[in-house]
């Protein structure tokens, strides 16, 4: 059975967009977590600063990435039937409401709050950070959203031997 693609319209030259912005400010918000516990084992207000940085870093990056997964959710018909995209979309806005708090929680005086609030809401984003990527996973492997299977097939096809 051939798997029917479902084409994003936040793309650029076929490429979708929210794929290709998540990465930043998931990698800020997991590092996140790590300067968080450098904080409490070292006491060092370096890691309370980088931490600032890190939250305002996800969770703008994630709410600028999450605008081009909510124009494809809204305006692909496809896309908006699927129940995976709707529980991605559900845990991506919690997980950036948890970001946006934990980046609050810090101006002023980065390492007031970093024990216990800052370092509690830095793992809990990180699990739904897990989940969001699962059904991220799942709507581009299981539902081609955005993956141009005759592309991929035909570069398969040339990179097998003859």
């Amino acid at each position: 059975m051939q798997l029917e693609p479902i084409i994003s319209r936040a793309s650029i030259l076929g490429h979708p967009i929210h794929p290709m912005l998540i990465h930043f400010p998931v990698a800020a918000l997991l590092m996140l977590v790590g300067t968080d516990i450098a904080y409490v084992f070292t006491d060092d207000f370096f890691w309370a600063r980088a931490g600032l940085w890190l939250a305002g870093v996800g969770a703008l990056g994630g709410w600028i990435s999450g605008l081009a997964g909510l124009i494809d959710l809204v305006t692909v018909a496809r896309i908006r039937r699927l129940i995976t995209a709707w529980c991605h979309s559900i845990v991506a806005v919690m997980l950036l409401s948890l970001a946006s708090f934990n980046w609050l929680l810090r101006f002023g005086e980065p390492a007031a709050y970093i024990l216990p609030w800052g370092l509690y809401v830095s793992l809990l984003t990180a699990v739904l950070i897990s989940a969001a990527g699962i059904l991220g996973g799942q709507l581009v492997y299981e539902y081609a959203v955005g993956v141009d299977t005759e592309q991929a097939k035909d570069k398969h096809a040339r990179a097998k031997p003859s």
